[in-house]
């Protein structure tokens, strides 16, 4: 067998075992030395390959594509610093748990570290930021290592996505020529429908003993708080209501927890908790007995300042699989079981009885709060809060909302109020930067899923390269971009009083016109100033195709101001509850 139908076979086994093991979609990025792999991909049939010149773009948007879908990306580079520049999604995606199969081409060893062109050193590069790391073998169509071909495949795939999913790494040497042949025969192997290997895993769950022990510690206790930081399963959302419904407790939802949306009960869900705990005084009233927290920490600082004052308070954290995020410090149980299932027990063990005027002070509590963050004169000018007030009025029904981070997430926190709507609610929230969050979210959308992306300027100016994919593929997305003209979210800052330094180091004011880099991709672009005009401009976007972009022109020293307002008004109508 010659050099060329070796590699043929060898990378071609590769690939169709990557499908059988539920692969359907990669990423390439061009190179030479990456061109088996790239070309075998775009000949399989069943998987679908989209191509991003820019890597790291690439890597953000299989990252979105593989949240949205819920299951194992590709993305394929060449060798070099393309495979460095996929580290910022790889280190967000191990942060996030987000399945990513991460597949380098490399120059075989005799032209490693001798000073040959695009030669790095690749071998565990992206260090702890992966599940597993293998350098695979050299090429060879022997049935031996056809079958370790397939191997790797499998269990690259299964790892992937088993646990905590996070992403994978293979590394993979060729020598040249590097042009497979597909007209051999047998191209894919043994044409089967199992995979190689086959993988299954049992439901976790607490026994009898470790539930009713957490019972009996419950059971002695008065005023609890359920807390859902970010997190995908819907299940879990209605199963979360449940369990507040029928122990008479609060639940303070994250805007990415999926509970604040859709046709669940959201009597018990307090969406307001970042405004309410944003003053001392309030937090200073509220000793909660207990406190039971899924999924991951939530965006909101002043319920992270909340925990560390209450830090002799009994915190179960819940956890699908093994993992330490608790970023309080704080004494907590680790739970490791399906939260699904644990719910689930938790209503069947038995009803517990707590005090119901806690519940009733935290629902009065939300409503005085919501009232003051939703209230709004048409005159006021256009504000970075109400935007996501309106956002989430116009979006359509079954749809997706991508959020940046910095102050639309925090703006999302605090605005974003329950909807019967089913929407999926987005972030980036491993690492929590902002780069790659136009890509994440165009990868969100790649397969026809209706997207509307919520970031600020200097996000947007991070990762412009990403609006590529949108003009190649004729992705539908809808991108309302807050300008402020700089960092916003250190104007709430304590830099923000050192004047001297703050807008060349902090505020970074860039004064683009970003309708020119809209044009030049080929999209729509508006810039509305009236509420009335935003409203008509949204609605209208998603009733378009390919891309549309928002821009909402804002002022930072005005915003914060304006926020601060809020928040006066909000701490002395709440404690008027307690002194009346």
């Amino acid at each position: 067998m010659n050099h060329m139908e070796a590699l043929t076979r060898y990378v071609a086994n590769f690939v169709d075992e990557l499908y059988r093991g539920g692969l359907t979609d990669v990423v390439i990025s061009p190179g030479s030395r990456s061109t088996p792999l790239a070309m075998t991909f775009a000949e399989h049939e069943k998987i679908q390959h989209w191509v991003n010149m820019d890597e790291r773009s690439a890597a953000f948007f299989a990252l979105g594509m593989a949240k949205q879908k819920n299951k194992v990306v590709a993305i394929v580079c060449t060798s070099g610093t393309a495979a460095a520049n996929y580290f910022p999604a790889i280190v967000e995606a191990y942060y996030s748990r987000v399945p990513l199969l991460v597949l380098t081409a490399d120059r075989p060893h005799e032209l490693r570290d001798v000073g040959a062109p695009q030669a790095i050193e690749q071998i565990n590069m992206y260090g702890e930021y992966v599940k597993w790391f293998h350098e695979m073998a050299l090429p060879d169509g022997s049935p031996a290592l056809l079958s370790y071909v397939r191997g790797k495949a499998s269990r690259s795939v299964h790892t992937a996505m088993s646990g905590n999913p996070g992403p994978v790494h293979l590394n993979f040497p060729f020598r040249e020529p590097l042009l497979p042949d597909f007209t051999i025969s047998d191209l894919w192997g043994e044409q089967i429908d199992s995979a190689y290997h086959y993988h299954a895993e049992g439901q976790r769950r607490l026994s009898g003993s470790q539930l009713d022990n957490i019972f009996s510690q419950l059971a002695e206790l008065n005023k609890g708080i359920i807390v859902c930081g970010p997190q995908i399963s819907n299940q879990l959302a209605e199963k979360i209501v449940e369990l507040s419904k029928q122990w008479g407790l609060p639940v303070l939802a994250d805007p990415l927890s999926q509970l604040r949306a859709g046709q669940h009960d959201k009597d018990n869900i307090v969406e307001s908790y970042d405004a309410i705990l944003k003053s001392k005084r309030i937090r200073d009233r509220f000793d909660p007995d207990f406190i039971i927290r899924f999924g991951a920490m939530p965006v909101s600082k002043p319920y992270l300042l909340f925990l560390k004052e209450k830090n002799n308070t009994p915190h179960f954290v819940i956890e699908q699989n093994e993992g330490y995020r608790e970023p309080a410090g704080l004494p907590a149980q680790f739970l490791y079981t399906d939260p699904v299932l644990f719910c689930g027990d938790l209503i069947s063990f038995g009803r517990l009885s707590f005090d119901q005027s806690w519940l009733d002070t935290w629902l009065t509590m939300n409503k005085v709060a919501k009232q003051y963050l939703l209230e709004e004169t048409l005159e006021q000018g256009l504000t970075e809060g109400h935007v996501v007030k309106y956002l989430s009025e116009a979006v359509p029904d079954q749809s997706s909302i991508y959020v940046g981070n910095s102050m639309p997430i925090r703006d999302m926190d605090t605005f974003f109020m329950n909807t019967p709507k089913q929407l999926k609610l987005l972030g980036n929230r491993g690492a929590n930067g902002i780069d790659g969050l136009t890509s994440s979210a165009l990868g969100a959308a790649a397969h026809g899923e209706k997207v509307t992306l919520l970031l600020g300027d200097l996000s947007f100016f991070h990762d412009f390269n990403g609006l590529l994919l949108a003009k190649q593929y004729k992705i539908d997305l809808t991108v309302v971009l807050i300008n402020n003209n700089g960092g916003g979210i250190f104007s709430f800052l304590p830099q923000a009083k050192q004047a001297k330094h703050f807008e060349v180091l902090f505020g970074t004011p860039m004064d683009i016109d970003f309708e020119h880099i809209i044009s030049m991709y080929h999209g729509s672009y508006s810039k509305p100033k009236t509420w009335t005009d935003f409203q008509r401009v949204l609605s209208e976007s998603h009733q378009q195709n390919g891309l549309s972009v928002i821009e909402v022109q804002t002022n930072r020293a005005d915003n914060v101001e304006w926020h601060k307002e809020k928040w006066i008004q909000i701490e002395k109508n709440l404690l008027r509850l307690f002194e009346g």
